[in-house]
This record gives structure tokens, C-alpha cells and sequence, in this order.
């Protein structure tokens, strides 16, 4: 397990090659933050010890909500204003007023070695070759199960190579026994749905690199709608909302009402505290399909941004905080996945997690290993959201009854085809 090191030593190594030494700096780095849980106070105390490092640079983090992040970070960007950094997640929508920062680190090779799997994320264009920031975290989707449910019913967990076909019928077996409302629910997302559809053969894009729905997006549909009209999906969760909207299912599965749901890892510490001792509850690895046994990797990245007026000082910090003695330190308090390809080999040390959050921190690091490659071109594609949104509102009309899931197909398609040429013009 990775060790953190004593603080003194590892921010010094940190540092090496730093700007410490280059001359007093009258500079300010604006930092806009969001944050889980304590993301951006640990920024914050690591910005303390950047400027002890170089003199003359003052770091701001700035802790906002995840709202202004989606809603007003755009609209100052397109505006020409803006931050010098930020923490996002839309990070092939914001593409376009990230600043290369690749002249102003000290070493390409340990970026392109630790965060090369991520890179391609923050690219504006797959031409592009420079360097834009780095993943802060990654998540990952996969499935909550309520193990104290199992326990009562006498009925074993699936192991790790189960189908989605023997989840279900466990999860079943189990709400029938104890009488719990449903057995399963999934996130209302087309991100999280796009997991197992991968899993069951859809292959998203074509060989030139456009998306299509194709004959495992259509059986990973089918499937869907056929749980909720059996009774094995909670239908509140996408039955209960219009459009595109978002819904979690973690609250259902808080509340005891289902056996098992499809969410993510940032559900980790929500589960800490918000279950507490009502019951036990575990991670699990990714159900399988015929093709695979895979969830969607995301997360939030920091990036540099071309508003700035200090791209040497913006190089220098990110540097610093993508070097591995800092971002171990980040990874280990926040109890988060690393993006950073060493950590994730040697692992990390969650001292401050629970048993229970530390065992399901560890199923999740362990499943990077198992995500598709199509996963990460899904994530990384510029207009994922073209084909996650309607997705959503055309599979809830098909559960619902208001057309076949032959109809919904059609419809996403055309959605799809609809939004990507809007957000070409």
C-alpha cells in the first residue's frame, strides 16, 4: 500500500525542479473549486505549501458550488473570463479555453507515464498532442448490494464474473424473501446506463470513430424496460421523472428499498454516513454481459484555462500538484481513485475510511483494471452527452408503455444525430 510519507519530506521532494529559486513572482492564481467532500480544503493547505516553495505567487482556491461549475464557469469562459484553474467535470464540453500548459512542467515523460490512460479526456481534438491539466480523481460506476438483506434471506452474493442475468435473479430471490420493495434500481443516467451496455455488446462507435446504437445498445434496452415491467426495477427511480433529468438511486437503496442499485464510487462517502449502522452494505465488481464486465470511468480534472494571464505559474502548480508524494497525499484523505497510473499500481492507504468504505475503495480501484477501452473512448468523447440524454428520455417512455423499445431505439438515434449537429454549428 502506498505510504504517505512525513509531510516535510514529501513536499520537498514534490518541489524538485520547482520554481523556487526563480525570482520573486507579484502573481495571483485564481483556483475555482468544487468538492465531494473535502477536495478543495486539501487544495487549499497544498496551495500553502506551493507558495512557501516560490515566493512571490499567491494561490486562491475558490470553493463554489458544483452548480456554478456547470452553470456559470461556461458562461464566463465563453465570456472571456474566467479562473486560472478550475475543477471540472464536463471536460470535453470545456475543451476548447483549456491553455496547454506541456512548456511550463518540468517533466513530459512522468505525465504522459502517470496520467497517459486519462490524457486523451482533455484534449480539444484528438490531434492535439499538448498538455491541459490532469484528472484529480477517477471515479467509476458499478453496483451498491445490501449484504445484510442477503444475509437474512440465506442467499449467497454472485461472484466477481457474475452476469447481470444472475445479480438480478439473486437480487429477486432476496426482495422476495425479505420482503423489500424492489430488487434493483439503477441511476436515471445515460452514463450509468452505458456500462452495461457496453457489457452486452454495443459498441458506441463505428470504425470512424462516430457514435451508433447498435444491436447491444438495443439488447441492453430491451432488457432494461423488461425489468421494470416484471417488477425487478424500482420504477420510481425512471418512471419518476421527465426528459432527461437526473436521478440517483442511492437514496432508495439508503432507505432499505432496494437490494442492490447501479450508481458509483462517489457514492462511498455518502454511504459512510448516511447508512451508518442500519445495515452492511458492499461494493461490488461490475455485473458481466457476453462482452464484457464493464463500468464507465469519469471523475473531475483540474485544468488550466486560457483566461489566464500566468500560464508559467499555472504549469508550475498543477506540476506540483500532480507529483506523486502530493497527489498521494490528496488521494488518501479524500478517499478518492486514482488517476495517477503509480498509485494505482502500488495502492493507497485510506487511513481515514472505514472498514466498509475502505473495502469498497478497494473494489473500485481494483475494477480499473476491467474497465473496456470503449469505456474511456465513451468518457472522452467530446459529445457523450448527444447520446447519454436521450437515452433517458426515450428508455423511460418505452418502460412506461408509450412506445416499443424498436420506436426508443429509432428515437435515440435521431436525438443523437440531432444534438451532435446542433453542437457542431
Amino acid at each position: 500500500m502506498y505510504a504517505n510519507a512525513k509531510l516535510s519530506t514529501a513536499w520537498a521532494l514534490a518541489a524538485l525542479g520547482s520554481l523556487a529559486g526563480s525570482g520573486a513572482w507579484a502573481n495571483e492564481i485564481r483556483v475555482m473549486c468544487y468538492q465531494d467532500g473535502i477536495e478543495c480544503e486539501v487544495t487549499a493547505e497544498a496551495a500553502k505549501k506551493f507558495e512557501v516553495l516560490n515566493p512571490g505567487v499567491k494561490v486562491v482556491v475558490d470553493t463554489v458550488p458544483y452548480k456554478t461549475i456547470v452553470e456559470q464557469l461556461p458562461v464566463q469562459l465563453a465570456a472571456g473570463q474566467g479562473p486560472d484553474i478550475a475543477r471540472v467535470t464536463d471536460l470535453g464540453g470545456l475543451s476548447k479555453y483549456y491553455l496547454d500548459i506541456s512548456a511550463h512542467v518540468k517533466d513530459r515523460r512522468y505525465w504522459d507515464t502517470q496520467f497517459g490512460a486519462t490524457a486523451p479526456w482533455l484534449r480539444p481534438d484528438p490531434a492535439a498532442k499538448g498538455l491541459y491539466g490532469f484528472m484529480s480523481q477517477l471515479t467509476m460506476t458499478g453496483p451498491y448490494v445490501n449484504k445484510t438483506l442477503f444475509e437474512q434471506a440465506k442467499i449467497a452474493l454472485p461472484g466477481p464474473k457474475a452476469t447481470w442475468e444472475e445479480w438480478v435473479d439473486a437480487s429477486r430471490k432476496v426482495a422476495k424473501a425479505t420482503q423489500t420493495k424492489a430488487a434493483l434500481a439503477w441511476d436515471r443516467s445515460g452514463h450509468r446506463f452505458a456500462g452495461p451496455a457496453i457489457s452486452y455488446g454495443a459498441k458506441i462507435f463505428d470504425a470512424q470513430g462516430n457514435p451508433v446504437i447498435d444491436d447491444g445498445y438495443k439488447a441492453t434496452v430491451n432488457k432494461f424496460v423488461a425489468w421494470h415491467k416484471d417488477g425487478a426495477m424500482l420504477r420510481e427511480v425512471w418512471a419518476g421523472s421527465g426528459g432527461s433529468t437526473y436521478a440517483d438511486s442511492i437514496g432508495e437503496f439508503i432507505n432499505g428499498n432496494v437490494v442492490m442499485v447501479l450508481s458509483g464510487s462517489w457514492q462511498i462517502n455518502r454511504l459512510q454516513k448516511d447508512v451508518g449502522t442500519k445495515f452492511d452494505w458492499v461494493a461490488a465488481p461490475n455485473p458481466c454481459g457476453p462482452a464484457a464486465c464493464t463500468g464507465i470511468p469519469g471523475g473531475a480534472a483540474w485544468v488550466a484555462l486560457k483566461t489566464s494571464k500566468n500560464p508559467k505559474e499555472v504549469g508550475a502548480f498543477l506540476d506540483f500538484l500532480a507529483s506523486e508524494a502530493v497527489y498521494g497525499d490528496f488521494t488518501a484523505r479524500t478517499n478518492n481513485i486514482p488517476a495517477h497510473a503509480g498509485l494505482a499500481k502500488k495502492g493507497i492507504n485510506y487511513a481515514g475510511a472505514q472498514p466498509g468504505a475502505k473495502a469498497a475503495l478497494g473494489v473500485y480501484s481494483n475494477g480499473v483494471a476491467s474497465l473496456s477501452p470503449l469505456a474511456y473512448q465513451f468518457q472522452g468523447y467530446k459529445f457523450n452527452r448527444a447520446i447519454m440524454l436521450p437515452t433517458v428520455a426515450r428508455v423511460t417512455q418505452a418502460l412506461v408503455g408509450e412506445m416499443s423499445t424498436d420506436e426508443a431505439i429509432t428515437k435515440i438515434n435521431a436525438d443523437m444525430q440531432d444534438a451532435i449537429k446542433q453542437a457542431q454549428k
